[in-house]
């Protein structure tokens, strides 16, 4: 796949995860953050285009056939991770068991993605935490994958901490949460971020000025507006 647009993912760099928040609510996406996937780096921010995956429960007449081996929907999607791409691992909010780990990983590293987003768990952090990708799930664990789930689907529309997310969808994380921003709504999204982020500074600039409360102008209103005509 070609890779996402660089000025799309440095405006998402630059954009705080809660202004798009903010934003999609605004225009009625009230679902977009995912619940129960963290950082598990403080600190880190990661931006990119989403590669998704789903895992599916476990059945031993399933597991010889779909683990290991190229064709496995893990590897599939790594393949198709590049510069700019999220692996989004669907791991049905199974937040114990392991969606991935230190081989797994080292092959997204190699790939120069900017990270994994999962709702499952990540092992071998210690490790991972040397990659220089973003890492976002439900918590460390030790427990492995296939006892418990396994990996069926590429690039096909998943969930991911109850959130839906779309192949081409975009992936902006913080220590505040990972929000999933449409890829058909990415444009207007960061320009109506970048003028929230105006207008936030005005009202703030104003309120040190008056010194009156912040109901005056927020939530923003025809006079908070004004502010920036």
């Amino acid at each position: 796949m070609a890779p996402p647009p660089a000025s799309i993912l440095k405006a998402l760099a630059e954009i705080p995860s809660s202004t798009l928040l903010d934003v999609l609510d605004g225009k009625g996406y009230t679902n977009v953050q995912m619940r129960g996937v963290r950082s598990l780096v403080p600190g880190q921010k990661l931006v990119g285009r989403a590669v998704t995956m789903r895992f599916v429960p476990s059945r031993p007449d399933l597991r010889a056939r779909v683990i290991g081996g190229t064709e496995s929907a893990e590897y599939r999607a790594m393949e198709l991770c590049g510069p700019g791409d999220v692996l989004v691992m669907d791991a049905m909010r199974m937040g114990w068991p392991s969606s991935a780990g230190d081989i797994k990983l080292w092959r997204l590293k190699q790939r120069g993605a900017a990270g994994v987003v999962t709702d499952g768990g990540l092992r071998d952090l210690a490790t991972l935490k040397t990659y220089g990708i973003g890492l976002f799930a439900a918590r460390e664990t030790n427990a492995t994958m296939p006892s418990h789930m396994l990996p069926w689907d590429t690039q096909a529309a998943v969930q991911c901490g109850g959130v839906l997310v779309m192949p081409g969808d975009y992936i902006t994380a913080d220590d505040g949460g990972c929000v999933v921003v449409p890829g058909q709504l990415i444009e207007e999204a960061i320009a109506k971020a970048r003028e929230y982020d105006a207008l936030e500074a005005a009202v703030k600039a104003r309120l040190a000025g008056e010194d009156v409360s912040p109901g005056k102008y927020y939530p923003f209103n025809d006079a908070a507006r004004g502010l920036l005509r």
